[in-house]
């Protein structure tokens, strides 16, 4: 229990330390489109397109629906 102790106290002192982290650049306007004509070419799909419910057909015989799935056939 004091390994923990004291390894959290070197951690949090070797981190009071530190010097002060860099700030991040700022990339905003880097990133901002020049020319307002251009547009994104990225359309709405609809997820569900090509969907086709399928209900239930019953309950069958296990044995037959998986002689009928087997690789071989």
């Amino acid at each position: 229990m004091k390994i923990h102790l004291l390894a959290g106290a070197i951690a949090l002192a070797l981190g009071a330390c530190s010097s002060a982290p860099t700030p991040l650049p700022d990339v905003a306007t880097l990133t901002a489109p020049t020319d307002r004509n251009i547009t994104s070419s990225v359309r709405h799909t609809d997820p569900l397109a090509g969907f086709f419910p399928r209900s239930p057909t019953g309950p069958r015989d296990w044995r037959t629906v998986n002689q009928e799935q087997a690789e071989g056939n």
